[in-house]
């Protein structure tokens, strides 16, 4: 008896250490996308790159994360779960020396792109293992583990890579890698055993459906990417992807539900659970990178805070998720997880409400509370998604679907910050000239500032013409910054209406079983356990 029940233990713990350094793996994926964003101008002086050009060191590193994303599962299926995470943490580790090694911009955009690949891999089997790992209560907090690993990485980034930069150098970027990706490599396999490789798998594979796919989804990012810097459909290379996009993925959706088995099983759509999780998963994807995008520009541009500032200023919500979490696991488990689901999406939904009455002297006090707003949902939107999304699934579904899911956050990011920038530039110029039509000599009030400010001038200059024109240039910048604070209420404004759409949709979904029946029923299929030269740690997930 004490022999099984150290058994026992054994085999929790691993999995729990197991499954936690699978989510460290998912940390440093996220985290490599916002850590790199916060230094990338030193990055460029490091390697004599132009602006326009440094864009390519985040855009490769998007695209290649976005196209093994949804190929996770098929991948999985061929070389096993812990497999595929231990390669792809290796992959990952040697990409990251080789960015720290970089000598010109091209060798870092394709050290970058190796990087996004092998960390695209390790992200939705976090999200499968959550799932098949644990049942029942356990269920939900794993679920809760996984998204804060994804939502937290955003929001340290900032402030860990102006800290990584400002005391050491941008290399360093990429040496922190180095730890964490042995970590996961050579414990992963060791402690986590969810299946078994099948090589079989290689042989009449879909790799027509893979090429489709993969050109549908990166000419997809690289257009969302580069597409307002370019003038979207104005400019031949955006057009041309964009098309190349569209027909890729006509074909690809044609080739999945034709095909015998197809790389990305898009049938599990034709469950309402999942078909709504992944709406769901969307909206979140947009809510959590718009941010990210929207508070850096704001603080940047219009009060002119430096990196480390911007991160200061947003770890606050970092801090509030993580505060959350353990209050989510206690409602997890005594509440419909649909009524958390809506809470976090009405809490979401507030934050960007709140944002929608910022000015211009916003600060990080001004923001703590729509931060806090922020915090308080993703603990409870993020892992009520993924468990009622994923947790009906079959086993045999679960690999694909867990892909594509993931897919449908990192799309609406890419989408959201795409949709922002456009907002932010359109509705700035059109904010910007409605001030205009109003600062006219008939204004009385706007020729007394003019004139009190042209006589300041004039008085430090004793240039009356100088003092006038530096006048007329000062009026101009505090009119386009109105202009630029509306646009950002703008943008925050769209996002709250699709999370006011979100909160009704949500009781659409079908409640999932009784978690105590699931958990005793996987508890005991958890209990089979081989003590003796090979320990085998996990579950069976025989019928």
């Amino acid at each position: 008896m004490s022999a099984h029940w150290s058994a026992a233990q054994l085999s929790t713990r691993g999995k729990a250490l197991g499954f936690g350094l699978m989510c460290l793996g998912c940390f440093i994926a996220f985290l490599d996308i916002q850590i790199v964003s916060a230094s990338i101008q030193q990055i460029g002086g490091g390697l004599s790159a132009s602006q326009d050009e440094l864009s390519w060191v985040q855009t490769s590193y998007l695209i290649a994360e976005i196209i093994v994303i949804p190929l996770s599962g098929w991948l999985s299926r061929v070389m096993s779960t812990r497999w595929l995470v231990a390669a792809s943490a290796v992959g990952f580790t040697v990409a990251s020396l080789l960015c720290s090694g970089a000598w010109d911009l091209r060798s870092m955009i394709v050290f970058r792109a190796l990087q996004g690949f092998f960390g695209g891999s390790m992200i939705p089997t976090a999200y499968t293992a959550s799932v098949i790992l644990f049942a029942g209560r356990q269920k939900a907090v794993a679920a809760s583990f996984v998204t804060a690993a994804a939502g937290l990485a955003p929001a340290v980034g900032p402030v860990v890579g102006g800290w990584i930069t400002d005391s050491w150098s941008w290399q360093w970027l990429f040496y922190v890698n180095i730890v964490p990706g042995m970590l996961v490599a050579g414990l992963v396999p060791i402690l986590v055993r969810i299946d078994k490789p099948d090589l079989t798998l290689l042989k009449g594979a879909d790799y027509l459906g893979i090429v489709l796919m993969a050109l549908s989804l990166g000419c997809l990012d690289y257009v969302l990417e580069e597409g307002a810097r370019w003038d979207w459909f104005g400019d031949d290379t955006t057009r041309i992807c964009a098309w190349i996009s569209g027909l890729a993925g006509i074909g690809f959706i044609i080739r999945c539900l034709t095909f015998g088995r197809p790389v990305v099983d898009l049938r599990a759509f034709a469950s309402r659970n999942f078909a709504l999780g992944c709406w769901f998963s969307f909206v979140i994807g947009v809510g959590q990178f718009s941010m990210i995008y929207l508070i850096p520009a704001f603080l940047g541009s219009v009060r002119g805070f430096d990196s480390w500032q911007i991160g200061v200023a947003i770890l606050s919500a970092g801090v509030f998720q993580l505060c959350t979490i353990p209050i989510y696991s206690v409602f997890a488990n005594r509440v419909d997880l649909r009524w958390l689901l809506m809470f976090g999406l009405a809490c979401y939904g507030m934050s960007m409400w709140l944002f929608t009455s910022m000015m211009n002297q916003w600060g990080w006090e001004e923001m703590l509370l729509p931060l806090a707003f922020r915090g308080l949902a993703s603990p409870f939107s993020s892992p009520s998604t993924v468990t009622l999304t994923l947790g009906g699934l079959s086993p045999d579904r679960l690999k694909s679907a867990s892909g594509l899911f993931s897919l449908m956050r990192s799309l609406g990011g890419a989408i959201g910050i795409a949709a922002c920038g456009t907002i932010l530039n359109d509705r700035t110029n059109l904010h910007f000239l409605h001030i205009a039509e109003h600062l006219t000599s008939a204004n009385a009030q706007f020729m007394n500032l003019l004139h009190e400010i042209a006589a300041r001038y004039t008085q430090v200059w004793g240039d009356a013409v100088s003092g006038q024109a530096a006048a007329l240039k000062k009026l101009w910048l505090l009119a386009y910054r109105e202009a630029q604070v509306q646009a950002f209420a703008d943008a925050f404004l769209v996002i709250a209406m699709c999370f006011a759409l979100s909160v009704t949709m949500a009781p659409l979904m079908r409640k999932l079983g009784s978690p105590g029946v699931r958990s005793a029923a996987v508890g005991i299929r958890g209990s089979k356990l081989k003590i003796g030269s090979s320990c085998t740690l996990g579950i069976d997930l025989s019928p």
